[in-house]
């Protein structure tokens, strides 16, 4: 469904305005700045998701998506937070009492389906998109995680969470247990290098299988220099 582009940029500022001013950018007690959620994140992820909806024939409503894409993350528990799988609920339910209480004219009934593409966007969360626009935005936040930006991100919050970049005798673990919680390289193999087969969109699908492909070229490159080896 195709929203005015006047009207859509005028809700577009406003997000993005109480986004700068109010939001925590990280748990929900707003102590932890983290710049892996922050505006510039959510921005992206509403970059990308109008595309998506554009080559996919406008399926989604862009207004139900702009504003899941800039509340999605409102409330981002750490990723050893044990309450982890939690965050798309509690964003959910925060994005819905911002737009009764702060967006005054956000029509209400429109609420609801940005809550559910909240709730599905979530690797964690485990729960099946069942709008256009919860499979989109659940697209175009799994591609955030998979260009340049998407690597630096792993070593980003890896740094935040006192990980290593890779274990430097197995650094493929090709005789140990991947763990990503200990070792940032070990993320790839855990789920960014899944993420193309997950994809709803063949337009998102295209995208991550270029960029699984140049993340393995990384890793390639990446082993090399582990092995001392900065020729390649």
């Amino acid at each position: 469904m195709t929203t005015g582009n006047s009207l859509l940029s005028d809700w577009e500022a406003r997000f993005g305005g109480w986004v700068r001013r109010e939001a925590p950018h990280g748990p929900a007690d707003g102590q932890r700045t983290d710049g892996s959620h922050d505006l510039g994140h959510f921005r992206r992820v509403w970059r990308a998701a109008a595309a998506i909806n554009r080559e996919e024939g406008g399926m989604a409503d862009e207004l139900v998506l702009l504003a899941a894409a800039y509340f999605h993350d409102i409330v981002s528990l750490p990723k050893n937070d044990p309450r982890r799988g939690e965050s798309s609920r509690l964003s959910a339910e925060k994005a819905g009492r911002l737009l009764e209480e702060e967006f005054v004219g956000f029509p209400r009934e429109k609420i609801a389906g940005v809550q559910h593409a909240i709730l599905a966007h979530s690797f964690s969360a485990g729960i099946a998109p069942e709008t256009a626009e919860a499979r989109i935005l659940q697209d175009a936040d799994r591609l955030e995680a998979m260009g340049a930006i998407g690597v630096a991100r792993v070593f980003y919050i890896a740094g935040q969470l006192g990980a290593q970049l890779f274990d430097a005798e197995d650094p493929l673990a090709a005789g140990r247990e991947l763990d990503d919680r200990r070792y940032a390289l070990d993320h790839f193999a855990v789920k960014l290098l899944k993420l193309p087969a997950m994809m709803h969109t063949a337009t998102a699908r295209r995208h991550a299988e270029k960029n699984a492909a140049w993340m393995r070229l990384f890793i390639e490159k990446l082993c090399h220099e582990i092995d001392g080896d900065y020729s390649s």
